[in-house]
Parts: structure tokens; sequence; C-alpha cells
């Protein structure tokens, strides 16, 4: 699928390894039976990074976020590698914690660093306890292959049920310097806005200080992976994390101004664009579906009803079926938890095949069922709201509901 564009922005290949001074590496350990997939990754930076990282509200929280944030903890937010298993996601085990941190002392020992500066992350079946011996046994071979061209292969083994690796880099100027920031995702079921959707890995060699760091991903996240909804289940694993080792070589981003405001520009268009990736390939979809809202009072308004509409399961099999049923958006807008006026609403649906308009004034408006069937047989489709009520806009992305996301959850475990 095609980048969203921004000038003074440019895409280039690496992901997680496309900024200067990251290596990568995946291979298969043994953990998933199917030797052409990887199940086992390792991030590493060439210098000590800050680091900021928001992570699942599900009170149910793997060992791995449990670790992570205790590490997090202990370094005041800093870190030197990140090591990711699929296939299992390390929670609700008892040995769970014990695990985790073996797995960031076995990272910590191949790579000469303390294992309070090893960030650990798993996905996969819940409540399986997780083997430590072929992670042990392959530690070795993983970090001697760490390298610049390594993002394939630990994009490749973060999956589990993607169908596709999610990979973006996004190259920009501060002070006369090339910047980038680059990011991996995995994500396919168990998608809700609730932070932190899923897996999300991103690199920078920008310099800025922690506190800034953080301050900019709160602000992304919010109206990019909160804004995100396949299923309406908040996983247990979730976590998105951003390494920053300053190498680009700018003056230190320490307040809020340009260079800040640059950043974080960068950050929303690797944000944003593996968040429609991650939509695009919910399981079983046949379409992504972004909804995008405008004249609302205020930009958590904006955010509530695109999210409301998103998450919609009658609107998404709606989709599915390329039936213009608008009522169902309306519906979602309605109970969507926020003030405005309904009756200033103005709805249109539309596609690379078209766009068809469907309410104004919050009813129904006469249309065409074969141009509007015709506009819904693409496979990526904007729901473009209009409240009538403000200057504030948003979008939230998500998918169809297909027979298929029943079949593949109905034979997850096996």
């Amino acid at each position: 699928m095609e980048f969203v564009k921004k000038e003074g922005y440019t895409y280039v290949e690496g992901g997680v390894c496309a900024a200067k001074g990251f290596v990568a590496n995946g291979l298969n350990c043994g953990l998933n039976p199917n030797a052409e997939k990887n199940d086992l990754a390792l991030l590493y930076s060439e210098t000590v990074c800050d680091v900021a990282a928001v992570y699942t509200q599900n009170k149910v929280k793997g060992a791995p976020i449990l670790v992570t944030k205790k590490h997090f903890a202990a370094t005041g937010g800093k870190a030197h590698a990140v090591i990711v298993n699929s296939k299992n996601a390390n929670t609700c085990n008892a040995d769970g914690e014990e695990k985790a941190e073996m797995m960031c002392r076995l990272a910590a020992e191949q790579l000469g660093i303390s294992s309070d500066y090893v960030f650990v992350a798993s996905t996969g079946v819940i409540g399986q306890i997780l083997p430590i011996e072929p992670i042990a046994s392959h530690i070795k071979e993983l970090a001697a292959g760490l390298s610049a061209e390594g993002n394939d292969k630990a994009a490749n083994a973060i999956m589990t049920t993607d169908t596709f690796p999610k990979q973006v880099a996004v190259c920009f100027e501060l002070d006369g310097v090339t910047c980038t920031i680059g990011g991996m995702a995995k994500g396919s079921g168990m998608i809700h806005p609730n932070m932190a959707t899923t897996l999300n890995f991103v690199t920078t060699d920008v310099r800025i200080s922690s506190e800034m760091l953080q301050k900019a991903l709160r602000e992304i996240i919010k109206v990019t992976y909160n804004c995100l909804s396949v299923d309406g289940d908040t996983s247990t694993n979730d976590m998105v994390s951003v390494m920053a080792n300053g190498l680009a070589g700018n003056a230190e981003i320490a307040e809020e101004g340009p260079a800040f405001d640059a950043f974080k520009d960068a950050l929303y268009m690797c944000l944003m664009n593996m968040t429609r990736m991650l939509a695009k390939d919910g399981e079983g979809a046949t379409k992504l579906l972004e909804c995008a809202v405008k004249g609302a009072p205020d930009l958590d308004t904006a955010v509530i009803v695109a999210k409301a509409v998103i998450g919609s399961n009658l609107t998404k099999c709606a989709m599915f079926g390329e039936d213009a049923n608008w009522g169902r958006i309306l519906c979602a807008i309605g109970y969507a938890d926020a003030e405005f006026d309904i009756d200033q609403v103005a709805v249109d649906i539309a596609s690379e095949k078209g766009c068809v308009s469907v309410c104004r004034n919050g009813a129904g408006i006469p249309f065409s069922e074969e141009e509007a069937a015709a506009v819904l047989s693409a496979d990526e489709i904007f729901i473009n709201i209009d409240l009538m009520q403000g200057a504030a806009e948003a979008k939230a992305w998500g998918c169809d509901l297909t027979y298929e996301y029943v079949k593949i959850n109905g034979e997850y475990r096996s």
C-alpha cells in the first residue's frame, strides 16, 4: 500500500535499521514449528538510547510488559536493545516474569551490556508456558547475525497471524542534518484502541530529551494507534516503544518549538502509516476502512466520533457486504460519548472509484445504490463525516468484519 506523503519528508527503506547506529536480526529458534517463519528477533543500538514507551491498559498484562516497565524504571528510561518472540505471549504464567528476565539476561550476555538495558516483548497464545530452551540455544546465533540490513528478518519474527510485515522509515532535516525515524509493527487481531493496540518498535537517530520524546509519543499515539480498531479486543501484551540514540547530530530537542514540531510530524508519519497497515491486515479483512471526522468542536470529540464508527461491528459488516447502509454509520455517531448536534451531521462514502453523499443535516438523502456499490467494491473505503460544529478533525482506521475472521479465531490455538 502507498504511504501518505508530506512535503519535506522522504520515505526510505530499512525499517528499524534505517536510523544511524541500529542493527537487527531475526531467526526461527523452534517456538514456531514452521521453520520458514522467524519467531525470535533482536534490535540493538550501538549507543545507549533514551526511550519512550506506552503500554496496554488491559488489567491483565503479559510478563514481558511487567519486566520492561521494571527495566525502564531502573535505567531512568534508557535502553540498548529489545528482544522479542512470537508464537507465545508469555502471559498468565506463574513463571512468566522469570522467563522474561531470562530472555533479557541471555541477550545482555551476548551484547556485553547490563540486562536492565534490555527490553522484552512477546506475542502469541496466552496461557501457555514459554519454553526458554529454544531461545537460549539460538541467542548466540541471533546476536552474531545483527546487521544494518536485518530489519526484514526482525519484522518477520514478530508476526503472528499477520499476512505481511509492517515497516516504514522517514527522513527529514533538523539543524541542517539528515534525521531518520523508522519502525516495525505487528498486529492483525485482538486490536482495539486502548493503548497500545499491538507490538510496535520505533527507532530514531534524533537527539531529543527523554521528556520531550515521551511527550511526542503520547501526543501522536492519541491520533494514530489509539484510533485503530480491528475487533474490539485490547491485547494483554501491547506496547509501543521509541528508542532515540542521538547519532544524527542535531541540537538536542529539549523544549517545544519548530524542531519538536518537525520531529512530531515525522513520528506521526511513521506511526500513522503503520496504523494503516495494521488496519488493512486485520484478520480476515478484505477492506481498509478510514473514517475522517472534521468540523468538530474539539480534538477529543473528533477522535471519539471517528473511533465509534470504526469500532462499529455493524458498520464493518456493511462494508464487507458492500452495502451503503449509512444508518449504521449514523447509529455509531449517535452513541459516541461526546456532545454535538446530530442534526447538522453530513456523511459521504468514498473510494478510488468515486464518492457518494448519503446524509445531510443528520438525515438520509437520495443516492444511487448502483453507484454506491461500485464505490464500496474498492479495497480501501473512506467514511467522511462533517459535524459542522468547529474546526477540529481526526481520523480512525479499521477493517471490515468477515467470515474469515471467525474462522481464524475459531482455530487460533491450533
